[in-house]
């Protein structure tokens, strides 16, 4: 065997490999031999086979295996002496793409010629995590934010009476209608005894507002026009008519906020009530805290380890964004113009993006290994049941189904484990809060100074693929806070309010 370095040029090399067909011979011959107790061929009584015999009905077959498993030997050889890690799988070239010299190869004729490329990992200094100085935005719970709480769940759980007259603004009708597209009725519009409350934006921009007025028995056209990003792609902007006819008229009653309504929610008194009201919107804004320290987190990891990341997973990473950017920008029927830049700015801008990603996972991933940081069997169990709660009704096959998928294992334990690393520099690293308002606390960061776009989707080398952008949308009081680094970039993801 011969093995020669080509290329050392950064965190690439390339060898030419060269086995000897005598080398290959032997080996196949060691293959046979310990087969041929196994091989039933007709006039031969079993392990007599004669081994000249065997090589002309079996030659080929074995010769592929013998060549396959010493290709996979000298590669894993070159990476173990060089003490390389790797950051994708070989690549391996044949020398000559010649049909007759592969066959030859394949006969036992002529020698296995082959060049190997491969893309390391780079070596990471970790810094000194104890020298990190973070800060955290915390923000205190007022009792004007629980009472505005309280509220909203009063008003959501507020009695209907019957009225008589028209409608207004917060009552709720109790609607059959049918929508047609040019005439034509289409899939989804039609229905009967639909409970609407006008106010609450529960249809399409447009409909509620023509309901004002309507009195019941009565029957009106409402035109509207579906939002361009509409998500049936064929209703997307289309002008629609629908028939409505109101069957039920009721207006909103009072609601006496005491030991009562708290008993009606399954409480035992209105002050246990808010009391759970305060620790929910103290859960939000501790998460909030903890998303915002994270990014802080991340940019101080970026900052402190430059580094080359390997091409290949670059490449990956930025191909997995642009298609985001690219199908988000369809479905919305946006262009590079609107968001106000060209494509070619958009790839270099999202290319740094993912470069960042990558370093970033490294770096988590590196800090993992070094101090033992594993996601266990409980942990992982535990994520898989939460997903296969989402498959009501079949929680039970989903649970099944993921359990022996290697690919949906790792998305599960990538979330788990990055945030046990953070859990872990967190520790380590001097946090000092710092007290703001909650409107501050949610607000979302400058799309250009915070594009930690941590994606978790390579670095399968690791045993901890990070595979899963996870949005942790904090929707109590309609404030949404977006913990992921943008799945599809920076502008285009502020613009169209998804990330």
């Amino acid at each position: 065997m011969q093995v020669t370095e080509t290329l050392a040029e950064g965190l690439k090399r390339e060898y030419q490999v060269v086995l000897p067909v005598a080398e290959l011979d032997q080996r196949a011959t060691e293959r046979l031999t310990a087969i041929k107790d196994r091989v039933r061929l007709d006039g031969f009584r079993p392990g007599k086979v004669p081994i000249p015999h065997l090589k002309r009905v079996y030659g080929k077959a074995v010769m592929g295996e013998v060549i396959e498993q010493a290709m996979t030997e000298v590669n894993s050889k070159i990476v173990s002496d060089g003490g390389f890690k790797l950051a994708v799988e070989p690549r391996v070239k044949l020398a000559s793409d010649d049909q007759d010299a592969v066959r030859a190869v394949i006969e036992g004729r002529a020698d296995l010629a082959y060049t190997v490329a491969m893309e390391l990992l780079p070596k990471i200094e970790l810094a000194d995590f104890r020298k990190l100085m973070l800060e955290r935005p915390v923000a205190p719970v007022t009792d004007e934010q629980v009472d505005e709480a309280v509220k909203r769940i009063a008003d959501a759980n507020r009695p209907f009476n019957d009225k008589d007259g028209k409608a207004e603004n917060g009552d709720r009708l109790v609607l059959n209608f049918k929508g047609t597209i040019d005439g034509v009725a289409f899939e989804g519009g039609t229905a009967e005894g639909v409970p609407l409350v006008i106010g609450q934006g529960q249809f399409i921009p447009g409909f509620e507002e023509q309901l004002v007025g309507m009195a019941k028995d009565e029957t009106r056209t409402i035109k509207v026009t579906f939002p361009k990003n509409y998500m049936a792609e064929n209703l997307a902007g289309k002008d629609a008519e629908f028939e409505v006819t109101v069957t039920g008229l009721s207006a909103p009653g009072e609601v006496k906020l005491d030991d009562e309504f708290a008993k009606s929610l399954g409480l035992e008194s209105f002050e246990k009530l808010k009391s759970m009201v305060r620790e929910r919107i103290q859960q939000e804004h501790n998460a909030a805290s903890r998303a915002k320290v994270k990014r802080v987190l991340l940019d101080a990891l970026d900052e402190a380890h430059r580094f080359e990341a390997p091409p290949s997973l670059i490449d990956q990473e930025f191909n997995g964004i642009w298609t985001s950017v690219t199908q988000e920008m369809e479905t919305s029927g946006r262009s590079f113009a609107d968001e106000d830049t060209t494509e070619e700015k958009a790839r270099e801008e999202y290319r740094t993006i993912a470069d960042r990603r990558v370093r970033l996972g490294l770096v988590l991933a590196e800090v993992g290994e070094k101090n033992s940081i594993t996601v266990s069997d409980d942990e992982l169990n535990r994520a898989l049941i939460e997903r296969a709660r989402q498959f009501r009704g079949q929680e039970q096959q989903a649970y099944e189904h993921m359990r022996k998928d290697p690919n949906t294992l790792a998305a599960l334990r990538a979330p788990i484990f990055e945030e046990k690393v953070v859990d872990f520099l967190l520790e380590l690293a001097t946090v000092n809060d710092k007290e703001v308002s909650r409107e501050a606390l949610f607000a979302a960061e400058d799309d250009h100074d915070h594009a930690h776009d941590h994606d978790h989707g390579h670095h399968h080398h690791h045993d901890h693929d990070h595979d899963h952008d996870h949005d942790h949308d904090h929707d109590h009081d309609h404030h949404h806070h977006d913990d992921s680094e943008t799945k599809s970039g920076k502008k285009t993801a502020k613009k169209s309010k998804k990330a």
